[in-house]
Formats: structure tokens, sequence, C-alpha cells
């Protein structure tokens, strides 16, 4: 029976990945915003001064009549715009920088987040999948069994839980090799992942072992999964292999803990192996033979 325990942990010399700090890119974010906010702001500025400049320095030249005094007026008022001109130019290419800079760095923030992201992915599908089928995990799938649990009490709405065993893999792996196997396994567990429903829960407890957790499911119902998975048949190196399993279900009790519910459920599938219902392995080549383990 498959026993509940916990995992450890993962190895503590995985790469660790990079840090990063959102609170430090949404600053830098709103440092670049008002960056910008000023050098708009500053651009503005600097043009109403020039033209108040040119205006202050020509306006009195206009109205005086002498013409020496026009052109002193007018020499310095070009000379005060040149003058602004490049200060302010100046001032354009610092604040360009300070922006150029300041992009860089939410750049770098960025990309660092989606190492992050890339990194968390890989680690939960490390912790929460089986690396050969895809399905759930063992400790994933016993903890989402808690989960369902409590909430079946809290709702009062039914729980099924079904053991399958695939009889006969010994047989595969000795006769084909363990690629075939592992064919067997991933198409099984295709197979499986398409005949529930999105709400339910696909599980590799590891070996030939699966589990599927139906929450609001009744044991006459789990027939309509059954169904799904008859009549299965897999390609391997130009071999066909036809594959049966051994399975038992049963609805979760009020009260009951995980460990005495998948009891239940190893007990049906054991009354399910006792009764004959084995594995069958084939080829394109060769009869049909029973495994008899």
């Amino acid at each position: 029976m498959p026993e509940i325990h916990a995992q450890s942990s993962a190895p503590s010399d995985r790469q660790a990945p990079p840090q990063f700090e959102p609170e430090k890119i949404r600053e830098h974010l709103h440092h670049l915003d008002r960056r910008q906010w000023w050098l708009w702001s500053t651009t503005v500025a600097v043009i109403l001064l020039l033209t108040l400049a040119v205006a202050s320095f020509a306006f009195p030249a206009m109205l005086s009549r002498d013409e020496s005094s026009y052109s002193f007026y007018l020499n310095q008022a070009v000379r005060a715009l040149v003058g602004l001109v490049l200060v302010f130019s100046v001032y354009l290419i610092y604040q360009q920088h300070q922006l150029t800079r300041i992009r860089h760095e939410v750049a770098e923030q960025m990309q660092s987040l989606a190492k992050v992201e890339s990194l968390a992915s890989e680690v939960y599908k490390l912790a929460a999948l089986d690396q050969l089928t895809g399905l759930y995990n063992r400790r994933s799938g016993e903890q989402r069994l808690a989960q369902e649990i409590s909430r079946a009490q809290r709702h009062g709405r039914p729980l099924t839980v079904l053991l399958m065993d695939l009889d006969g893999l010994k047989q595969i792996n000795d006769r084909f090799g363990h690629a075939a196997g592992d064919t067997v396994l991933k198409g099984f567990a295709d197979r499986l992942q398409r005949a529930i429903r999105g709400s339910d829960l696909a599980v590799r407890l590891g070996g030939d072992e699966f589990m599927a957790l139906l929450p609001e499911c009744r044991s006459e119902e789990v027939r309509h999964v059954l169904g799904r998975l008859e009549g299965m048949e897999f390609e391997f190196d130009n071999e066909k292999l036809r594959l049966l399993y051994s399975r038992g279900w049963t609805d979760y009790a009020a009260g009951e803990t995980p460990q005495e519910l998948l009891k239940r459920a190893d007990q049906a599938l054991y009354e399910n192996k006792r009764a004959g219902k084995r594995n069958v392995v084939a080829t394109l080549q060769t009869p049909v033979v029973q495994s008899t383990i």
C-alpha cells in the first residue's frame, strides 16, 4: 500500500537563483519617469527663457535710435543666446546619459527577474512533477489528497480515490528493454491524463503505480474514466505493446485519514488483482502472452 511520508527538500548544492528586488525595479522606473518629466519641463523652460532673453536684449535696442547701441545690445543678445544653448546642450547630454544608465539597470533587473521565473518553473517541475511521465509525483499527490479530504469534510462533497497498477511491466522491460517500459509508462500517463476531468488529479506514485483523485465523483461514475482507459496499445521499435492494468477505488468516508482512505483503495486494488485481471503484452509477430505474476 502507498504510505504517506515526507520527502526531503531540494539538494543544498542546487544553483541559487540570481537575486532581484522588485522594489528596486519600481524605484528605477519611477526615477526614469521623473527624469523624463524634468527633461521635458526644462526644455520648455529653456525655450521660454531664450525667448525672454532675446526679447530683453533686443527690445531696448529697438527703442534706441543710436545704431551703436543697437549693435551692442544685439551682439550681447546673440552671445547670451549661444551661451544658453551651449549650457542647455550639455545639460541634455548629461540627462540622456543618466536615462540610458537607468534603462540599462532596469533591463538588467528585468533579465534577472526572467531568470528567476525560469528557475522557479524548473524547480517547481523537479519538486512537484514526475520527470518521466509529467504527472504529479507522490509528494504532490499526497498533499493534494489531504487538501481534497479537508474540502470534502468542509463541504460534504464526495471524493473518490482510484489506484492503478500496470501488471507485467517487468516482463516488458525484460523482453524489450527499459526504453519500452518507459514508453508504456508515458503512454499510460498520457491516456490517464486525458481520461480524467480538469478538476481531477493524476499522480504517479512510483514504479508502475498510479493514482487519480476524483473530487465530486461517486464510485459508480469511476467506470466512465476506466472506459476511456480500455484498449491501450503502444508502438515501440516496430513492436505493438498491448497493455492491461489492475485497479481499485473507493469513496471517502467522513472522518477518515488519508492513510485509511488509501488503505481501503489499496485493498480494492488487491482484490482486483486476485480476481485474475492481469496485464497483457502482445507484439506484431507473436501471439498474446498472458502475464501471471
